[in-house]
């Protein structure tokens, strides 16, 4: 193994120019109870622009390789690991137990190589690869986690997805179909809109050009007190900040408003009266698990599911890809080949 390596290395909070490609950073050597993995696939999310930038509370030891999801092939064991072997494929759980997220609190995937914990692995099955792997953690194990093991969304629901385009959203909107929903997704292109609908979706609401709230109203009936007409049965909300309030008055009576995250604000205005008056329920979802990701690695390699990936980048050029991100220009994944 090269005992340098190729990284794309944070060295201080502020924009995407404070990323850079290196190409001497030491590569990782193998530790008790670690393997070092020869990364195939990365993939970014919002996480990684928010660790560009830095947050609030959260002290990142810099300088990090960021990068929280990647697939690879295992190039080295190190003493004290059970059950792995070089040349063993697999996809990492990006949460290591004793010391936070992977490109955050320690180097992640956005490298040639990485040192990863054994209780990290997970194998890929046969016929999945790396780049669908690499797809999967953040946004499709959490959007796994919110619809599927929370028990939220039923056949036949009318579930309304804000930042539909996203790699959340795409995930939702792929999982929403496959348990058998009417989606309604909201995205701010028009081109963006007709990939959602080749994706699956039911219906399209262009939010830069139409009130969400208004259209699902106009489409479904106003939500009513005394019954349970009009409406829809879930709305997904990962945005926060203005769609807030909108989205507590299109749910119709006893629905359900699905909160993984908040990349537009995490201090809405509100309005108690809608939550009690039409008796709703306000569901949190919070990261997601092993069982989660071999669930989605499952349905991959049935082919029930295919992760959508906008586009694939060399590390080189992944700060560009992230940039793409940030700017909400993607339309599901961007994947980065080390």
């Amino acid at each position: 193994m090269s005992k340098t390596m190729k990284a794309l290395v944070l060295t201080e909070h502020g924009g995407l120019d404070r990323l850079a490609v290196v190409t001497d950073k030491p590569a990782p050597a193998a530790t008790p109870g670690h393997v070092v993995i020869r990364v195939k696939a990365s993939s970014f999310n919002y996480h990684d622009v928010f660790t560009v930038q830095g947050m609030p509370g959260i002290k990142v030891p810099l300088p990090v390789v960021i990068g929280l999801d990647m697939a690879g092939e295992i190039a080295e064991v190190g003493p004290e690991v059970d059950g792995w072997k070089a040349g063993d494929r697999v996809l990492v759980n990006p949460l290591n137990k004793s010391r936070g997220l992977m490109g955050e609190m320690l180097d992640g995937g956005m490298a040639e190589y990485c040192l990863v914990s054994q209780d990290q692995l997970i194998a890929l099955p046969d016929g999945v690869d790396y780049d669908d792997a690499a797809a999967l953690p953040v946004a499709y194990g959490t959007a796994h986690r919110m619809l599927v093991t929370h028990n939220t969304v039923k056949a036949g629901d009318k579930v309304l997805i804000l930042g539909a385009s996203g790699g959340v959203g795409t995930a939702c909107v792929v999982l929403a179909k496959l348990l058998g929903a009417e989606v309604i997704a909201c995205a701010g292109s028009d081109s963006k809109l007709q990939a959602l609908q080749a994706l699956g979706a039911d219906h399209l609401v262009n939010y830069r050009e139409t009130d969400f709230s208004k259209w699902a109203i106009g489409q479904y009936g106003k939500p009513q007190r005394r019954n349970y007409e009009g409406g829809v049965d879930v709305v997904i909300n990962f945005t926060g900040g203005d769609t807030w309030v909108p989205s507590l008055k299109c749910i119709k009576r006893g629905g359900t408003l699905l909160v993984c995250g908040a990349t537009a604000g995490h201090a809405p205005a509100e309005d108690l009266r809608y939550v009690w008056s039409f008796e709703l329920n306000i569901k949190g979802s919070n990261s997601f698990y092993d069982d989660n990701l071999k669930a989605l690695l499952d349905l991959i390699a049935q082919n029930r599911i295919k992760p959508l990936i906008d586009r694939r980048v060399p590390l080189e050029q992944a700060a560009d890809g992230l940039a793409l991100i940030r700017d909400r220009e993607v339309l599901g994944k961007v994947i980065v080949n080390p």
